[in-house]
């Protein structure tokens, strides 16, 4: 059984207080709005209440959570495009709305993530983990491919959608293992999980805060993680890039702070040094760390750079699998 500390509750977290936002801000009075682009419950809401808990120690206007689920994510990012600019309404954007949509949406979208949000703090690289059937005959990945490439397209792979991060996970693996798999979107992570460990379908990409119990249980077994290399969280759970034909292997969700793009610089960058002050906190980072996640401070230039190449990534994924969400 892998070596990973059990998923910890995410609620009344002791946190250190800092350096609070200047008080001269213009909004500096009014309440801070947290969007979260997905429904109150997962992963990643219970990530933005962390961050949320952890900002009331920064701005002294406190921060609030808010859902707004929908349209894969475009419906909350939509909220905050059309929000007033000063600093009081943010974003928690993953790759998907702030990435990946663009590219597979293109006639669907309604604001351009470039040109209408700032990047403000990556708060955390999220690698998926690539669980099985226990029945599967195929222990890791070397074997999975070999198992692939004799029975092409019998091996079925279950995401949460068409165009995510995790349908990307699995369209990497195809083409870089030269293996044929089916792809089967669902609706969520939790029927994922139920469905590969009934063995209605072979495989799914999913976090590893979802994946926990079920590994835990033996309902599933880990065959994987997304990232270049193994997640701190989970030493016992080899990376697909380890198996040296896959060494080029990396695709992992992401989740960062955005704000209008109109939001004055000198606002943009009292909130990231507030959150960068909260990314340093030790028992922030652990916490994060049980919901799956990595923490990687940036500056603002630097996150801005890192979206650019992820974008990158994702696009020739995206052309070489031929992905659209649009039918």
């Amino acid at each position: 059984m892998p070596r990973i500390r059990t998923l910890a509750a995410t609620a009344a977290l002791a946190l250190a207080a800092s350096t609070p936002l200047h008080a001269a801000d213009p909004a500096a009075g009014r309440p801070i709005t947290l969007i979260v682009p997905f429904a109150a419950g997962g992963g990643v809401d219970g990530m933005g209440r962390l961050l949320a808990e952890r900002l009331r120690s920064e701005l002294p206007q406190g921060v609030v959570v808010e859902n707004r689920p929908g349209a894969s994510g475009m419906l909350g990012a939509q909220t905050v495009v059309r929000s007033a600019p000063d600093g009081t309404t943010l974003l928690l954007g993953s790759a998907g709305e702030t990435a990946i949509n663009p590219l597979v949406f293109k006639g669907k979208m309604q604001y351009q993530p470039e040109k209408d949000l700032a990047p403000i703090a990556l708060i955390a690289r999220v690698p998926n983990v690539l669980v099985a059937n226990p029945k599967l005959p195929a222990a890791n990945v070397e074997e999975l491919v070999a198992y692939g490439r004799a029975h092409p397209d019998k091996l079925t792979y279950a995401t949460s959608g068409v165009g995510n991060p995790q349908h990307l996970n699995g369209e990497l693996l195809q083409s870089l293992a030269g293996i044929k798999m089916v792809h089967v979107p669902y609706k969520g992570a939790s029927a994922q999980l139920v469905d590969v460990a009934a063995g209605s379908v072979d495989l799914t990409f999913v976090s590893l805060a979802g994946a926990l119990p079920f590994i835990k249980s033996g309902k599933v077994k880990p065959l994987a993680v997304t990232s270049a290399r193994r997640a701190s969280f989970a030493p016992d759970i080899p990376a697909v890039a380890e198996y040296a034909p896959l060494k080029d292997y990396a695709l992992e969700n992401w989740f960062g702070v955005f704000v209008p793009a109109a939001t004055p610089a000198e606002t943009q960058q009292k909130l990231a040094d507030a959150i960068g002050r909260s990314l340093k906190d030790e028992k922030f980072v652990a916490s994060i760390r049980e919901l799956g996640g990595e923490v990687q401070p940036m500056s603002r230039d630097e996150f801005r750079a890192f979206i650019k190449a992820q974008t990158a990534v994702f696009a020739k994924v995206v052309a070489d699998g031929h992905i659209t969400a649009e039918n």
